[in-house]
């Protein structure tokens, strides 16, 4: 039995919630999602999609959730379908679970560089490498101080765009209060594979509460979180959504956000100085950062995770595995480092291309992050369903079992089809291009290294194949803050 253990019960419902919300960078969704799903698509539903999207991930997540109720693990992708599916693709699994994670998270250094480069001048890479130095210096607490600091600047965030959405249905552009968004004739046209697909990148992040598992303080907030997250958000989102066209008028959303693209005075943030005067819109910058700062720092402590849970079981160095000790210790050092590392070496290799930040490296790494996680999320209602199909796991009802997890793999193929058919979209590129199929040959060619990888383990390795997502914290070694100021 391991020795090498996180904090254990140190994060309830609400510190779950920050890192799955967080994730999301709500204010970054406003001010660059919505409006470039508009822009980009024609579509006038975009609300409706929020709620479509919703209502896909909460199918999937019912089996994701059900499964780590019984499967607690850092590494929640990997020990899911190594369960099953079996220990060869659960390892295919996490490679593609670090890909994506790593990816989504690096995406973010370009946009906060870029960001505040335009703010307050000099290189983009100058201020990426300063959050790197941040968000690296936050790893190395537990997710329990961690979810202080990022929920504090996560309600700021979160009533900053309820100002929003307040000011746009007090003061619609049309003079009333317009439903046309809401239609689903307005969702279901030409352009609605290519709107729901935005909107699921949108949702990223939010499947990661079961990350911090062994640190939640019952299997039952970590289901809460999940479930809760995905709701907040779908609804959040799509009041958010509509909000915006209200502020623009329902009639010309889709010129204006494309106005807005090179104007950002046209998008929300000018809205906001315009309703309630001289200096929000610099207030909302500067929580657009935070907000990408938030989401920097939980995508770095689910990569954390995940190398600490694979090292934990030997399919990644053991000395990866190290953590934080003390009273208060408990923080997955060693993946903290290595994800710091990784990030630091592919910001230096855009640098040194001379790619352009935006439009290469946070358009192509999110989107890579974006269909890895669904197709992830896919991959885990599918162990779900396998799992308890053989008489794996408690007392779940057959709608969880069974009925849901099968309507979730079946609305995840669809989303993740319509994902696929519109990375030319996502991606920028021209409609013909072949470049989108080098992003979904590149995933394909990290699962199958993966794979590769956990063939060899059963050959060369077989006293850890056969362990492969079975590592247990040992309860004598685990920290547990609740018995830390005892004296004996």
């Amino acid at each position: 039995m391991s020795r090498e253990t996180l904090a254990r019960r140190t994060l309830g419902r609400a510190a779950l919630l920050v890192f799955s919300i967080g994730a999301s960078s709500p204010l970054t969704v406003l001010s660059a999602g919505v409006v470039t799903m508009y822009a980009t698509t024609g579509v006038t539903g975009v609300p409706l999609a929020f709620v479509v999207i919703m209502l896909a991930l909460l199918a999937l997540a019912v089996g994701y959730v059900a499964m780590s109720r019984h499967v607690e693990h850092s590494a929640p992708f990997y020990a899911q379908v190594t369960r099953g599916i079996g220990p060869t693709a659960g390892v295919a699994a996490a490679a593609v679970a670090l890909l994506g994670y790593n990816a989504i998270q690096i995406s973010l250094y370009a946009f906060i560089g870029t960001t505040l480069a335009n703010l307050f001048g000099g290189v983009w890479w100058m201020w990426a490498a300063l959050a790197w130095a941040l968000v690296g210096t936050l790893g190395r607490f537990r997710g329990a101080e961690n979810a202080k600091i990022l929920g504090s600047l996560l309600a700021i965030e979160v009533a900053t765009i309820l100002l929003f959405d307040v000011a746009a249905i007090a003061h619609p552009a049309d003079g009333h209060l317009s439903l046309d968004p809401l239609r689903p004739a307005n969702l279901f046209t030409v352009g609605v594979s290519g709107v729901l697909a935005f909107a699921m990148a949108s949702f990223t992040g939010v499947e990661t509460p079961p990350v911090f598992g062994e640190e939640a303080r019952s299997p039952k907030v970590v289901t809460a979180a999940t479930l809760g997250g995905i709701t907040f958000l779908g609804l959040f989102y799509a009041v958010t959504a509509w909000a915006y066209a209200l502020s623009t008028g329902t009639g010309r959303v889709v010129p204006t956000s494309q106005a807005a693209l090179g104007d950002p005075d046209r998008g929300p943030f000018g809205f906001m100085e315009r309703i309630y005067g001289l200096g929000l819109q610099s207030l909302a910058q500067f929580l657009l950062i935070t907000s990408i700062l938030a989401a920097l720092s939980a995508f770095h402590a689910t990569v954390a995770r995940y190398v600490f849970a694979l090292a934990r079981e030997r399919v990644l160095p053991p000395a990866l595995a190290k953590v934080s000790s003390g009273a208060t210790g408990g923080a997955p050092l060693g993946g903290s480092l290595c994800q710091s590392l990784v990030a630091g070496l592919v910001i230096l290799g855009f640098v040194l291309s001379g790619a352009d930040p935006m439009n290469t490296m946070f358009v192509w790494l999110s989107t890579i992050g974006a269909v890895s996680i669904l197709g992830l999320l896919l991959s885990s209602s599918i162990a779900a369903l396998s799992f308890f199909r053989t008489g794996q796991g408690g007392r779940e009802s057959v709608l969880v079992r069974q009925v849901m997890p099968g309507i979730g793999s079946v609305m995840g193929v669809l989303v993740l089809l319509f994902m696929i058919s519109n990375l030319s979209a996502l991606l920028g590129t021209p409609s013909r291009s072949l470049l989108p199929w080098l992003l979904v040959a590149g995933i394909v060619a990290v699962a199958l290294l993966g794979a590769a990888w956990g063939a060899r383990l059963r050959t060369a390795r077989p006293e850890i194949y056969e362990q492969l997502s079975l590592g247990r914290p040992d309860p004598l070694a685990v920290q547990d803050q609740r018995l830390s100021d005892l004296e004996v």
